[in-house]
């Protein structure tokens, strides 16, 4: 009964989070849009006469503290699963197939990629990102004893 509580609780949080995401409007880097040569990624405005600096009026809103998520929220994915960063087969024991979800380290090479996603597989723990980088995707008519050699 009390875990079914929390996790209405959590659900009802996590939907709270999903609408200010929403409201939350899209830092772009400041005349981004006027030269092609800018990324749009944010960059902070440091010149003396910048009116997003000084938050003028009708300017783009610039990144501030009171738009980031709730403390208890923020290592959850929407799906209400704790999010784990996981960069070895070692990090993932002790995981719980219901309360977490796993994310493969951005620097995880293809061969040790395909060893965590079959291991959870076995422990049926969801992966976030299972596809795999390069012509890996390929050589998948091979065995993966083959691949991990």
């Amino acid at each position: 009964m009390k875990k079914s509580k929390h996790i209405k609780k959590l659900q009802r949080e996590l939907y709270k989070k999903r609408l200010q995401n929403q409201r939350k409007p899209k830092f772009r880097r400041p005349e981004s849009w006027r030269y092609k040569r800018l990324d749009t990624g944010w960059r902070r405005p440091k010149g003396i006469d910048s009116m997003i600096r000084k938050r003028e009026k009708s300017q783009p809103k610039m990144p501030r503290i009171g738009y980031r998520s709730p403390v208890k929220l923020r290592d959850y994915h929407p799906s209400g699963m704790k999010e784990v960063l996981v960069h070895n087969l070692q990090e993932m024991e002790g995981l719980h197939p219901k309360t977490h979800a796993v994310r493969i380290a951005h620097r995880v090479g293809d061969r040790k990629r395909l060893a965590i996603l079959e291991r959870a597989d076995d422990l049926g723990l969801r992966v976030l990102n299972p596809q795999l980088k390069s012509e890996v995707r390929e050589l998948l008519d091979l065995d993966t004893e083959d691949l991990l050699e």
